[in-house]
């Protein structure tokens, strides 16, 4: 794995510092640290992000804004379904294997519109590639009690750390504890970001 500035910071300490920072959101009480002008000067010849998150790309839920970050400090992917293809494995790789990276984080959010579509089944000719990944967590939570699209919103994101945790490319440094890989569920109402167990 390679050494930075990041690589001093635990995956624990990653952990929390996201928990913090989402904490100071969800109540109202951000300090909207790292986005000054000197900071963007300190990061404008290299960087070295503290965590990466695996997010969806609804524009109500931007990692940086929820857990109250600045600029340089997260490494952000985003597509829509937090979905883990290929270019987002790549992605998230390249943070871990050149950036330091020790957190990797995939942060599913409530009423995501592309788990609901794939819980109705109606959008596999529209968006062939999202359905297909989706699916397996909505076929998962089929029958089972309480909200069918929840449910399979916390699935999906159980789903692909699951999946990136088993990626050759980055499995051998979870094994060693050099890596966590995380999953959470935003909630748009509330701010609020839960990690899954």
């Amino acid at each position: 794995m390679a050494a930075g500035p990041s690589a001093s910071v635990s995956p624990g300490d990653a952990l929390r510092q996201l928990l913090e920072g989402n904490q100071r959101f969800a109540s109202g009480r951000m300090t909207h640290p790292n986005q000054d002008a000197s900071r963007r000067r300190e990061v404008a010849s290299g960087q070295h992000p503290f965590a990466a998150i695996l997010a969806c790309a609804d524009s109500r839920t931007g990692p940086e804004v929820v857990f109250d970050r600045g600029v340089g400090d997260l490494f952000v992917v985003r597509v829509a379904g937090n979905i883990a293809d290929e270019s987002a494995i790549e992605s998230l790789d390249y943070s871990v294997k050149h950036l330091g990276v020790r957190l990797v984080m995939v942060l599913g959010h409530t009423r995501c519109g592309a788990v609901s579509a794939a819980v109705a089944g109606n959008a596999r000719e529209e968006l062939p590639v999202l359905m297909r990944a989706l699916e397996p967590a909505a076929r998962a939570v089929k029958g089972k009690a309480g909200d069918p699209i929840q449910n399979a919103v916390w699935e999906n994101v159980k789903l692909v750390v699951a999946k990136l945790k088993s990626v050759p490319a980055l499995a051998p440094a979870v094994a060693d504890g050099e890596l966590k890989i995380v999953g959470g569920v935003y909630d748009l109402e509330t701010g609020k970001v839960t990690t899954a167990d």
